[in-house]
């Protein structure tokens, strides 16, 4: 039975949720002011939103219909019947619960007794990343059904990751951070495009209007080969900013990889084809922020 449980929380995604939390640890422990407790409770509260959302996601889809017979990609968990929509349902509150639990720990660790403002934004933030990894499929007012999805992806797995992870460390703003939390927030749209271009005929059948159904499949590779230009650009701005030292260029291999990949999304016609893809984008990610991370902390 754990099988399909493994199915459903998509592992292959779980690299990609995490890239954001250690660009914004790395940053900080470069400024020495990293906190071990703080950087455990990050990434377990994301991987926790990774997978809350989708489970979320799989039920939301499962029970619209969405994920039927004609979906070019992996089956699901509902669709296929291994696991049943209350199942997962139990399964959705269960690790909603746990995050919420482990984010609230995390949020001591990083302002103890003190600050406590700070702190109750922190709280209201994790509510938020917890109703918005439910709300993407599940609801009559489910985002990713009107396009949202990308904005939701840019925002939490982004934006919030890199930035709010920093601040837990550091109490402060760091501006020149706002470029690699770019970045990451693009590479992650990046991998919803994919995925939304790989099912956007069935997504059109099934009315989930995402930006690759309301634009075309077309504009939706002119809009995925800017993501990664902009987010590879973000990257080199963010180093030619910090210093610029030798050894700080070391994540520059990983966009060879990403440069191919939008050579294979702008010749392909088949769109089971970009289902392989996923998972080299989302490797590549990690790896960029893995990289990052090394050449900051070692040079």
């Amino acid at each position: 039975m754990i099988k399909p449980w493994l199915q459903a929380a998509r592992l292959r995604t779980l690299p990609l949720s995490i890239s954001g939390i250690l660009v914004g640890s790395v940053v900080a422990a470069f400024q020495q002011q990293f906190n071990v407790w703080v950087f455990v409770g990050c990434l377990f509260t994301t991987v926790g939103l990774q997978v809350l959302s989708n489970f979320a996601n799989d039920y939301g889809d499962g029970i619209r219909g969405t994920d039927n017979e004609d979906r070019v990609g992996p089956q699901r968990a509902i669709q296929s019947g291994a696991i049943t929509p209350k199942q997962m349902k139990i399964a959705m509150v269960l690790t909603g619960v746990i995050t919420f639990i482990v984010a609230l720990l995390t949020i001591y660790a990083a302002f103890g007794d003190h600050q406590f403002g700070l702190a109750l934004l922190f709280v209201l933030l994790g509510v938020a990343s917890i109703v918005a990894a439910v709300k993407y499929t599940v609801g009559k007012s489910a985002y990713g059904y009107s396009g949202f999805g990308d904005v939701f992806v840019f925002l939490f797995f982004g934006l919030l990751s890199v930035m709010g992870s920093y601040f837990l460390y550091t109490k402060s703003i760091y501006m020149p951070l706002w470029l690699p939390a770019i970045s990451m927030g693009l590479l992650s749209a990046t991998v919803l495009n994919l995925n939304n271009m790989r099912d956007h005929i069935n997504d059109k059948a099934s009315n989930k209007n995402t930006l690759v159904v309301k634009w075309g499949i077309e504009k939706a590779k002119k809009y995925h080969r800017t993501l990664i230009v902009v987010a590879m650009i973000s990257m080199v701005v963010f180093t030619l900013l910090n210093g610029a030292q030798i050894g700080h260029w070391i994540y520059l291999p990983t966009f060879k990889p990403l440069l191919k990949h939008l050579k294979f999304v702008r010749e392909n016609k088949e769109e089971k084809a970009f289902d392989p893809e996923l998972k080299k984008v989302a490797l590549g990610t990690f790896f960029m922020a893995l990289l990052f991370g090394v050449g900051l902390l070692f040079w």
